[in-house]
């Protein structure tokens, strides 16, 4: 984060703007906070329920995303576990050993069952919706490793939206912080004064 020296005037800090990212919209880190409430020509309880209702966006969106990222932590085992059964196939078949594969393999949770897969040229993925195609190992494998890379590169994305989100709710509760202290100080002002005018 940048710093501003104090000496700096409220229009070069308006100058910095930050754009959203992917729908996210940027907070506004406030320099000058009479500044700030006169450009939204607002009060400062409106301005804070405001700055309140953004926070509570954000921990939204936050908590979409965060659900969408453990989504992928468990699809990307899951695609890597494909693949490799895909390989180890291919494997079998290239040997040509003539021996059937023995595999247990999962139905439900818990629930095991053993089977001996002679030699194949094709290989059934679930493609989801109740969907079900029959692919040649080789596409099977190219099929997985580009959803594979996909899942990944969504991930990264994710990661990056995440901390995005997560510097603009600092940038807002910053805000909220100083609009609140700001009001604050500008009520002992005035109660300071209207003290020293009724002496």
């Amino acid at each position: 984060m940048a710093s501003v020296s104090s000496s700096s005037s409220s229009s070069s800090s308006a100058a910095v703007v930050v754009t959203d990212r992917r729908g996210i919209p940027a907070a506004q880190f406030v320099e000058d906070v009479r500044t700030y409430l006169s450009q939204l020509e607002l009060d400062v309880q409106s301005a804070l329920a405001f700055l309140q209702e953004r926070l509570q966006q954000y921990k939204l969106v936050e908590m979409k995303l965060l659900a969408q990222q453990r989504d992928l932590q468990a699809k990307i085992p899951d695609i890597k576990k494909c693949l490799d059964i895909v390989a180890t196939l291919q494997a079998k078949k290239d040997a040509a050993t003539g021996e059937p594969l023995v595999a247990d393999f999962e139905i439900s949770e818990g629930i095991y069952s053993r089977a001996r897969i002679e030699e194949t040229d094709s290989v059934c993925l679930w493609l989801g919706a109740n969907v079900m195609l029959d692919y040649s190992c080789e596409e099977a494998t190219a099929l997985l490793q580009k959803n594979l890379d996909n899942a990944k590169a969504s991930l990264e994305v994710l990661v990056a939206d995440l901390q995005f989100l997560r510097d603009q709710v600092t940038i807002t509760q910053v805000t909220i912080a100083r609009v609140y202290n700001w009001d604050v100080y500008q009520r002992r002002i005035q109660l300071a004064c209207a003290s020293v005018e009724d002496s």
